[in-house]
């Protein structure tokens, strides 16, 4: 048999609460710190910013927290979203491995943002908000939180990295269609913005400077929260629909994966696939390889220092432990935009710190082509970031043709790419490029980590 398997769930097997993965982890994470006193920080210290119902989920090591009823009848315009096996890919290939994809593209704005995007602007209309401050790399975030925003009543600024608010105008257009405001990151709209335009005036942006904007505006008005698309504890936890719905549908397909991939930005995607496993091994189960994967542009776990550092560039955010390239370091342009983040998240760094995890990284040029290569075999083209899943589950599916091993491989399709396809024309004619990060600006942006004592 050739042709590709769906395994499709019923809207009663829908995950009724998300998964926390704290609550099994053998050492509790590292606090996050005030960066006045670095002393642990309070509920209180984070409430300018997020509505209380957030805060403690941040906080909680409760492992299971219920999903609201109004968030889950909301998820199932597009949850549970299907998992296939690509039985044309391993054709193609001529691989004895099994490989599975669970397709997050089929969310109304075609990434696996929305299943954090719509809990966040529930909890924030709960908590009487009337407006959301955010930023957006590739658009996949800022997209599914105006989205969200319409579907609440609130209003949404979004502020896009200006490489990426270049290169992908369809992403912002989709973002007003939902009546979101979108400003190109660094702007003249805030004091961290015109600093860096001041020092750089043709600076492309990163996620790091659109955070320090974000946050700045948050900070302005009661009325007004930030939103985050990754790297929190929080975000993270919503994502986890992904893997529990994973793990039943495999369970369907009869089989059980050996090897989980996802691409790794600020860890969102990831994690939503790889917590529930390892969940499982932490409870008793059996230890699965699971493959992070990231741009070698911007490669933070594989790259960057284990350290506290702030989220954003101009400093206005907490301390958190993770891998890190330095809060000052800007990426070069390439068009995996939802990948060009400084750090890691605390809870994905940790989780390597522990070897739950392994990382690699791949230039956009051999990521391209294995998209394609996916696109001709299964019918989706995915979205650049999904590309560094794929290319990292061929490579193993190749390994175990090598080898002569029928291992099973599980891959994350964060998302498809139908507003990324100047990125592929670009491909097909010669223009796209592997970037690398200069060195010189790695060590000083390294160099200008936050001294925190040993003991925190």
């Amino acid at each position: 048999m050739s042709d590709s398997v769906k395994y499709l769930l019923s809207e009663k097997d829908l995950p009724k609460s998300w998964y926390n993965l704290a609550a099994d982890l053998p050492e509790p994470l590292p606090p996050v710190l005030h960066p006045g006193t670095l002393k642990p920080i309070g509920p209180d210290d984070l409430a300018p910013l997020f509505p209380m119902s957030l805060i403690q989920q941040e906080v909680t090591t409760q492992r299971m927290i219920d999903i609201p009823k109004p968030v889950r009848d909301v998820y199932r315009q597009w949850r549970p979203s299907p998992l296939y096996r690509a039985r044309r890919l391993e054709q193609a290939l001529d691989t004895p491995a099994r490989i599975y994809y669970k397709y997050e593209g089929v969310s109304p704005t075609g990434s696996h943002k929305p299943n954090t995007s719509v809990p966040q602007a529930y909890y924030n209309k709960e908590a009487g908000v009337k407006r959301l401050t955010t930023e957006t790399g590739a658009g996949q975030w800022g997209s599914s939180l105006a989205f969200a925003g319409a579907h609440y009543g609130l209003e949404v600024k979004v502020f896009m990295v200006k490489v990426s608010y270049n290169h992908k105008p369809y992403r912002r257009f989709m973002m007003h269609a939902f009546g979101a405001d979108v400003t190109a990151s660094p702007s003249v709209e805030t004091a961290s913005g015109r600093a860096i335009l001041e020092k750089d005036p043709d600076c492309l942006g990163s996620l790091g400077i659109a955070i320090s904007e974000a946050v700045e505006i948050a900070a302005q008005r009661d009325d007004t929260k930030y939103s985050l698309g990754s790297v929190l504890n929080h975000v993270l936890l919503h994502q986890t629909v992904i893997g529990q719905e994973a793990i039943m549908q495999m369970e369907i397909a009869g089989d059980d994966p050996d090897i989980i991939v996802g691409c790794t930005g600020g860890g969102s995607n990831f994690a939503g696939i790889a917590f529930p496993f390892m969940g499982l091994h932490l409870r008793g189960g059996r230890k699965r390889r699971i493959i992070a994967v990231e741009p070698s542009a911007c490669p933070s776990l594989t790259k960057g220092k284990l350290a506290y550092d702030f989220g954003d560039t101009a400093h206005l955010t907490p301390l958190v432990k993770m891998h890190t390239l330095g809060s000052t370091f800007v990426p070069p342009g390439f068009h995996a935009g939802g990948l060009r983040y400084h750090g890691m998240a605390p809870m994905v760094s940790h989780a390597a710190k522990l070897g739950l995890l392994e990382a690699v990284s791949f230039h956009q040029l051999e990521c391209f082509a294995a998209g394609i290569q996916f696109a001709k075999a299964e019918g989706i083209i995915p979205a650049p970031e999904a590309n560094h899943a794929l290319r990292a589950g061929i490579n193993e599916a190749l390994r175990c043709k090598q080898e002569g091993k029928r291992e099973v491989i599980l891959i994350n399709l964060s998302g498809h790419g139908h507003f990324d396809m100047q990125a592929y024309d670009d491909y097909f004619c010669g223009k796209l490029k592997d970037v690398a990060y200069d060195p010189k600006e790695l060590a000083m942006a390294l160099a200008g980590l936050p001294s925190v004592p040993a003991v925190a």
